[in-house]
């Protein structure tokens, strides 16, 4: 056997349980995405057309190249559904079991929450609770050094944009109370 061929395999602890029951299959999560994407491309289809989609004596109108790529886009959206409805191999197969979509969520929420909180608090409080909280709940490590990186890394990233670069960044009552 060659090096080539040798896989490294790494157990991991925290992997899905294998016998997980299936959240949804495959062709269910096909069609809802490219349902989506056909609402998307209706909507910026009628948008770019209402602004305008055609050639004035100045060349193309504000709308014409969107709107010909909302056509492609729909166009696209279209086989895949279409695809998808006549499929019926990707029937069966399960896209994500419980287990797997429980993990995404583990990942999703906070995130979901920092953008959240980023609208309330400012970015670096949000930042220093999305990073302490990740690496003490996901990552299980210890409090202090959850707290001591999110801290420094929050406070390298307030120096980066707000002094260095001076760029403008969302802020929230901490930074009021010192003046930023």
């Amino acid at each position: 056997m060659s090096q080539t061929d040798l896989e490294i395999v790494v157990d991991d602890p925290t992997a899905p349980e294998d016998n997980s029951p299936s959240v949804t299959s495959i062709r269910t999560v096909e069609i809802i995405v490219c349902l989506l994407l056909l609402a998307l491309a209706a909507i910026l289809g009628y948008d770019n057309w209402r602004s305008g989609a055609s050639w004035d004596s100045t060349g193309p109108e504000p709308g014409y190249f969107p709107f010909y790529l909302s056509l492609v886009l729909a166009g696209g959206s279209l086989y895949g559904l279409i695809s998808a409805l006549l499929s019926r191999r990707e029937a069966v197969e399960t896209f994500v079991t419980r287990a797997q979509a429980r993990r995404v969520m583990a990942v999703f929420v906070p995130t979901l929450l920092f953008c959240l909180v980023t609208q309330f608090l400012g970015l670096y409080v949000a930042s220093f609770l999305l990073i302490s909280g990740f690496m003490r709940l996901v990552g299980k490590i210890a409090l202090w050094k959850s707290l001591l990186t999110a801290l420094l890394f929050t406070a390298i990233m307030f120096v980066t944009f707000d002094i260095v670069f001076d760029v403008i960044m969302p802020k929230g009552p901490l930074e009021a109370a010192f003046g930023h």
